[in-house]
C-alpha cells in the first residue's frame, strides 16, 4: 500500500508543477499569478482542483 502512496504523491507533484507552469504562462496579472501559485503550493490537491476549474487560462492560442 505504501508504494501506491508514493506514486500518487509523485503524480500530484507533477500535476502541481504543470499547473504552476501554466499559471506563469497565462496572461493574468502578476498578483493573480502569485496568488494562484501560492494556492497550488499550500494546498496541492485542493489548489490543483480549484485551478483546473477557475484558474487563469494560458495565453497561447
Amino acid at each position: 500500500m505504501l508504494e501506491y502512496g508514493g506514486i500518487i504523491g509523485l503524480l500530484i507533484l507533477i500535476a502541481d508543477i504543470w499547473a504552476i507552469v501554466n499559471v506563469m504562462g497565462s496572461g493574468a496579472s502578476t498578483g493573480s499569478k502569485v496568488i494562484w501559485t501560492v494556492l497550488i503550493l499550500v494546498l496541492p490537491v485542493v489548489g490543483l482542483i480549484i485551478w483546473f476549474f477557475a484558474g487563469p487560462r494560458s495565453g497561447r492560442a
